[in-house]
């Protein structure tokens, strides 16, 4: 353990290092540091503009432009620029699948529950990659503008994001060379810069109402001797002021009698309808009429008409606020301050609409667009030791997780957590039948488990015989005041449990945590790239065994052509599990699910007729289909 205003994991922080507070978001990011007159401010490098756009552009040269350069292709080559990355952030593909025609890029379905890729040509990214892109631009402008290393950050996240969410943003900032101190609560940070809670002695309730370009939430917070509690989080992950410029779009398209359809599949026009919507619903801030054209096509809205275009989505905001109240089981006179954050936040409208349901003025003095990277700064300076006076709480000094297929570390409790605290995820099966998981506990800072140090290792046994991928066996860590790591395992349907007690910090010294914390810096990059190349070659291992599986249980049902192909791209798919290329790995992954895909549809429709007559199909997710 360590006392955070003395030291940070094990004292060795210089104080010439600047800490920067990165708001990573879904439109744009930015940089913010303490400068010499103790004050946060936003980095602003060589004129560029404090706001990069969270856009990444590939070229067919293999160049990649991140930033303001990058948003020019929206709307030219919209088919290699990745935009608002952050929603793809630690989910599956069916936790997207209902807003893929959102995205102008090619969101992988692997049909799994397995991470989204992206594909641009013919290389696979990560939305961890991505990100670290975006960070790495961030880092590297921060450096060229203060004229210092930047190696340690403070990155912000919505007050929603789970551990999924909140670990691959860990990631993508190691990826882009930094080490992250800590992953603050967007919340939180934005109620930093505005001083609240700044004040050990103060005990406050506050309702921050963040309504960016693609997500809105609402969180309810307490504060009490400078700890902030999240007491409820509400909102929408996709809803936002994409939200408000679409809805612009398609008032244009109906008053242009334009085809729906049709401007949906051009997606260069509809880029820039998007775009030349953002700038209307900005042009409302002093004026009252926007009339321009693209092409033919008249853009024409008037403020009055906008404001009743949006009000159903501003209502929406306001119906989260009172479940937020509600599942933290406070009256709206509880709240004693209101903190607005986000671009979206300065419609008119919004602040209106806001300012009546909470019976009170809201705070909007600071750049909605720069509050919460401000706050990340401040709480990057308390991080450092410079306030010495709040957020006096004992921390962990090296993450906790355990191993996963391939030999990775996963992260449960991440390095600089709080404690007590509490933390888990959900695994499950790779084999068939599987009765028995061997969990192994790890402490260390690398992606790799062999280079991390074993605390416990034992297995949950009893599981119930399922196909693979059907037991849900969730894992949790227990970390308490003193140091002591429970683990608890249990499989969810069957209530199969076990639990064993360890201690982290036994027999490690400051100076070997000091080395772990060094060495996970130097070998960051090295060990992404090889946690990404381990990730694929055991989806590709999945992916055979699953296929194998499916043509031994439906080999009647299927053609010998399909069968041989099957085969055949199996074989191209396995052989390249040992080249360490991850992008071969993903596009023969990606071949021979393309291909199968068909004809698992085919048996899919087949099944319901062969069961009425009493004969079963095999269910290409796994079910074994029996009736």
């Amino acid at each position: 353990m360590a006392k955070v205003s003395i030291n940070l994991a094990t004292g060795s922080l210089q104080k010439e290092d600047i800490i920067v507070g990165i708001d990573l978001g879904t439109t744009n990011s930015l940089v913010a540091f303490i400068n010499p007159d103790k004050d946060p401010q936003v980095i602003n490098d060589t004129g560029k503009g404090v706001l990069v756009p969270s856009v990444v552009h590939f070229g067919t040269a293999g160049d990649i432009t991140v930033g303001n350069d990058a948003k020019e292709y929206l709307t030219t080559d919209p088919a290699n620029t990745i935009f608002s990355v952050k929603r793809l952030l630690g989910r599956s593909y069916h936790d997207i699948e209902n807003y893929k025609d959102f995205f102008s890029y090619k969101v992988i379905d692997d049909n799994t529950e397995s991470l989204v890729k992206i594909k641009v040509g013919d290389k696979f990214y990560t939305p961890i990659e991505l990100s670290g892109m975006i960070l790495k631009e961030l880092k590297d402008r921060a450096e060229h503008a203060i004229k210092t290393p930047v190696n340690r950050a403070v990155i912000t996240v919505p007050a929603y994001f789970n551990d999924s969410q909140r670990q691959a943003t860990r990631d993508a900032g190691k990826l882009a060379g930094l080490d992250v101190l800590r992953i603050v609560n967007e919340p939180t940070a934005a109620s930093l810069a505005y001083g609240i809670g700044l004040d050990p002695e103060e005990t406050k309730t506050i309702a921050v109402y963040d309504l960016g370009g693609g997500t809105f939430d609402v969180s309810i917070l307490q504060i009490q001797n400078g700890i902030f509690e999240v007491l409820s989080t509400n909102g929408d992950t996709f809803l936002g002021g994409d939200d408000f410029d679409r809805t612009i779009v398609n008032y244009w398209i109906e008053q242009n009698k334009l085809d729906k359809a049709a401007i949906a599949a051009d997606s260069g026009l509809m880029q820039q309808m998007r775009l030349k919507a953002e700038e209307a619903k900005k042009a409302f801030a002093h004026q009252s009429l926007f009339n321009e054209k693209i092409g033919e096509i008249w853009c024409t809205l008037d403020r009055n008409t906008f404001e009743s275009l949006i009000l159903p989505k501003v209502q929406q905001t306001i119906d989260c606020c009172k479940n937020a109240l509600k599942d933290a089981g406070l009256d709206v006179k509880a709240i004693d301050e209101v903190v607005m954050v986000g671009g979206s936040t300065r419609t008119a409208l919004v602040k209106k609409m806001v300012s009546e349901f909470f019976g009170k003025a809201v705070h909007d003095d600071l750049n909605p667009d720069e509050v919460v990277a401000l706050g990340a700064a401040i709480q990057a300076d308390i991080l450092a030791g410079n306030r010495r006076d709040i957020l006096l709480l004992d921390v962990t000094p090296l993450s906790l997780g355990i191993e996963t297929m391939g030999g990775l570390m996963d992260v449960i409790i991440p390095r600089n957590s709080k404690v007590p605290t509490k933390a888990g995820r959900q695994y499950t099966t790779s084999i068939d039948g599987q009765v028995n998981m061997k969990i192994a506990v790890y402490q260390g800072e690398r992606d790799l488990i062999k280079e991390n140090r074993k605390l416990a290792e034992f297995d949950l046994k009893g599981i119930p015989a399922m196909p693979a991928g059907f037991p849900k066996v969730d894992i949790n860590f227990l970390l308490n005041a003193d140091g002591i790591l429970k683990i608890q395992a249990i499989e969810l349907r069957s209530g199969v449990k076990q639990e064993v007690e360890v201690t982290p910090t036994y027999g490690i010294t400051d100076d070997q945590v000091e080395q772990m914390l060094m060495d996970s810096i130097t070998h960051a990059k090295g060990d992404v790239a090889e946690r990404m190349v381990i990730e694929a070659r055991t989806e590709g291992e999945q992916m055979i065994y699953q296929a194998k599986r499916f043509i031994e249980k439906n080999t009647e049902w299927l053609s010998i052509a399909e069968i041989s192909e099957t085969q055949k791209l199996m074989d191209v798919l396995q052989a390249s599990l040992i080249s360490g290329d991850k992008d071969l790995m993903h596009k023969n992954i990606d071949t021979l699910n393309e291909f199968t895909r068909p004809f698992a549809e085919r048996l899919m429709d087949q099944a319901i007729g062969q069961a009425m007559r009493g004969k079963s199909v095999e269910n290409p997710d796994g079910d074994d289909g029996e009736q």
